[in-house]
């Protein structure tokens, strides 16, 4: 007789980059989370550039991992990685909400961050993953920055979601072709709903990272800390 679905449980490692000031008390700290089929190396990078001077910035990683096919021929093959698929995706909704517990609980006991100064920020992929986290624990950031994503698809029906006080930035890029200005201003206002201060900004750009975007966010974290 076929039983489907069994399963067994296992002990993974889920990994992040740390780039912190060597000295000078509890930082705030920036948590950045890539899109699919990045890495944490990617949004260190990006990261980097946005958090202002005096910030610790963590680069999670995704714990789905595939192989990258090369864009051109002569590229080698490189390790990419996602965050949540359509089978059982509540297990990989947990698992991203523990990551990030874990993770500030690791800062904050080691004096690397202050809990009172701690932002999360997503690109595409994990934007929605984000704010399904900061609407679930409605006190522990700061603030939350989504780039170029959606908002979570239970948003309406869930009875998980709390209001926040934690400042929302929500930036897009005016011919980015997953999520179109009209989407956004729609999420945006069902955002709204649940969260005081939402503020919604648009860019000249396709679904990716720019300047403008880098600049603003570094603004926007400075304005809070």
């Amino acid at each position: 007789m076929l039983q489907e679905n069994r399963a067994v449980t296992a002990q993974i490692n889920l990994y992040y980059d740390l780039d912190a000031p060597a000295a000078g008390g509890p930082r705030p700290l920036l948590l950045a989370l890539h899109g699919y089929g990045a890495s944490k190396r990617q949004i260190m990078r990006e990261a980097q550039q946005m958090a202002p001077e005096g910030f610790a910035v963590a680069a999670l990683q995704g714990f789905h991992q595939h192989i990258k096919q090369p864009f051109e021929r002569g590229v080698p093959l490189r390790f990419a990685f996602g965050w949540q698929t359509n089978f059982k995706a509540e297990e990989s909704i947990a698992l991203h909400h523990q990551f990030i517990l874990d993770v500030i609980a690791q800062l904050t006991g080691e004096g690397v961050a202050d809990p009172a100064r701690i932002f999360l920020l997503g690109f595409s992929q994990t934007c929605a993953l984000n704010f399904r986290f900061a609407f679930t624990h409605p006190n522990i950031l700061r603030g939350v920055i989504g780039m170029c994503g959606g908002i979570p698809g239970d948003w309406a029906t869930s009875e998980l979601y709390q209001s926040t006080d934690a400042p929302i930035f929500y930036l897009h890029g005016t011919q980015d072709e997953f999520y179109p200005p009209e989407q956004i201003a729609a999420n945006a206002e069902k955002l709204r709903a649940r969260a005081r201060d939402v503020t919604v900004r648009a860019y000249d750009a396709g679904h990716d990272f720019t300047d403008p975007m880098r600049l603003d966010v570094c603004e926007w974290l400075r304005g809070l800390v």
